[in-house]
């Protein structure tokens, strides 16, 4: 049977969140799907391409009505992957996906508000879930009591609310 390119990037997918981003080669996604990993450039022609996809589909059912709420969906999006923030955000810096969230952002509070977001909204992910990681292997003072998730969410949602206030005094 033949892999589509929706079948490469769902591998993909599969070996970042089993390996994390530092582990996640064309070498482990060809293992995936069992083929030669010249079989996955009849798909992508590249590495950064691959990123790129794979960014698009972690954020593919971002949504939201207002833009505190499109950064939240965003976020918790970036989160359901292991380093997914990372994929997303590199993808973002380089200009190789992600540009429709940016799109509607835009539209809602411009595009330097938008940038601004979407950079704390990446950064604010990344910090997440390396505290999360931290936490489940107890590598943090007082791992072993309560979700850190909880408290870093309420401060995204203030940070977000800060930025928005900002945003409209200029």
């Amino acid at each position: 049977m033949r892999n589509t390119l929706a079948d490469v990037v769902d591998a993909a997918l599969r070996v970042l969140d089993a390996h994390g981003l530092e582990f996640c080669s064309m070498r482990r996604v060809a293992a995936a799907l069992e083929v030669q990993p010249s079989a996955l450039y009849h798909h992508v022609p590249n590495k950064q391409t691959l990123l790129a996809l794979m960014a698009d589909e972690i954020v593919r059912h971002v949504s939201g009505g207002d833009a505190a709420m499109l950064c939240r969906s965003l976020r918790l999006a970036m989160l359901m992957i292991r380093d997914g923030a990372d994929v997303v955000a590199t993808a973002s810096a380089f200009r190789l996906g992600v540009s429709d969230v940016e799109a509607r952002l835009a539209e809602m509070v411009g595009a330097d508000g938008a940038r601004t977001l979407l950079l704390y909204t990446f950064g604010h992910a990344q910090a997440t879930q390396t505290q999360m990681q931290a936490h489940a292997i107890g590598a943090l003072p007082g791992s072993e009591r309560g979700d850190p998730a909880g408290e870093l969410t309420k401060g995204f949602d203030r940070g977000i609310a800060i930025i928005l206030a900002g945003v409209g005094a200029v």
